[in-house]
């Protein structure tokens, strides 16, 4: 039986991702291990993942999930064993650097008021560009958008050392995310609804709403393969993107700007699912746009007392990282393509 809380712990979520675990794991155990203690959690993988780590990695803990819980649920189940001051959520396709740990740990450790942080995300094919899942720190637009220093829609940018300074965000990326157990679990941890996609930026808001801070350390940098386990127009990854992110908006928006963002939202989601379709000629993202909504509206009730409990603990409306402009609008209109060209504040 563990009987010393860890410090920080690196939790790897697997599913039938033994490949990336016999690429990329030698680096987590080589520049981490004197710092952290490493997890990977499996969500019922059915490839070789537990022979490889019990053959190969035999340092490495490994928590065996009963099933397929999910990006969201799939960590709440694993986090809730282990005991640890920092968990460090860490995607199985992350190859680490040198003291990438460090700048994290210190940080936090001088900085009782920030709840999470993220290294910045560079590109494991070109890495002098930013990763898309998460770049350089993420922000929304009032419609609920997300983007990035370094990424705004499929615009990334290279990485010139223009975003290299200590930066407050609005949401750090799932896939190299460092965050205190206690403020984990205080606000709920991550929704397990959610099963994917949108879930580290819901939680990410509601720490921002109950006052915490969250920050990208760009002296801290790993690269990243994204796309991991979905391909970038699979129809269900575009499913969990609008069904989740707009059941994130229902939780989170105060309740001045609620009805006025979801109006907005109904034109501009029929509008995306028709440009899918038209312009692309892609049926499956445009069915599955119309499909989000349904499950949106049909689950809608749901969360009715998760949002009571997040406006209750709602320290302020003003939260800067969540900017008052339209992405769509800036980008599409303005042709701003990159975060340094966006207006500070609309």
């Amino acid at each position: 039986m563990r009987t010393k809380m860890d410090k920080v712990a690196i939790v790897i979520l697997n599913w039938n991702g033994a490949k990336m675990l016999a690429q990329y794991m030698p680096t987590v155990l080589k520049y981490s291990r004197d710092e952290a203690t490493v997890y990977v959690a499996d969500n019922a993988s059915t490839d070789d993942s537990l022979a490889l780590l019990r053959r190969h990695y035999p340092e490495c803990r490994i928590i065996v999930l009963d099933k397929n819980w999910g990006f969201a649920e799939g960590y709440n189940k694993a986090l809730r064993q282990i005991e640890a001051e920092y968990y460090l959520l860490l995607n199985s396709d992350i190859e680490v650097t040198h003291h990438w740990l460090t700048p994290l740990i210190e940080f936090m450790d001088v900085h009782p008021e920030v709840a999470a942080c993220q290294p910045k995300l560079l590109s494991i094919y070109n890495k002098d560009m930013f990763e898309y899942a998460g770049a350089s720190g993420g922000f929304l637009d009032r419609y609920g958008y997300p983007f990035c220093r370094g990424r705004i829609f499929d615009t990334v940018e290279e990485d010139l050392g223009q975003y290299d300074y200590q930066q407050e965000i609005l949401w750090a990326t799932g896939a190299a995310l460092m965050i205190r157990s206690k403020d984990y679990w205080d606000c709920g941890g991550l929704d397990g609804r959610f099963f994917a996609h949108n879930e580290e930026i819901d939680l990410c808001w509601r720490l921002r709403i109950r006052g915490r801070k969250i920050y990208c350390l760009p002296e801290s940098y790993v690269y990243h393969v994204g796309g991991g386990t979905l391909p970038k127009s699979n129809p269900m990854k575009t499913f969990l993107n609008f069904r989740n992110n707009l059941t994130m908006l229902y939780k989170c928006l105060p309740d001045g700007e609620l009805q006025h963002v979801m109006r907005w939202r109904f034109f501009l989601d029929y509008l995306a699912a028709f440009q899918t379709l038209l312009m692309q000629g892609n049926v499956g993202d445009f069915l599955a746009i119309f499909r989000a909504r349904r499950a949106f509206s049909r689950w809608r009730s749901d969360f009715v007392a998760d949002r009571r409990q997040i406006q209750a603990s709602r320290k302020t409306n003003e939260i800067p990282e969540q900017r008052s402009f339209s992405l769509l609008w800036q980008y599409y209109a303005k042709g701003r393509k990159v975060f340094s060209q966006l207006p500070e504040h609309s």
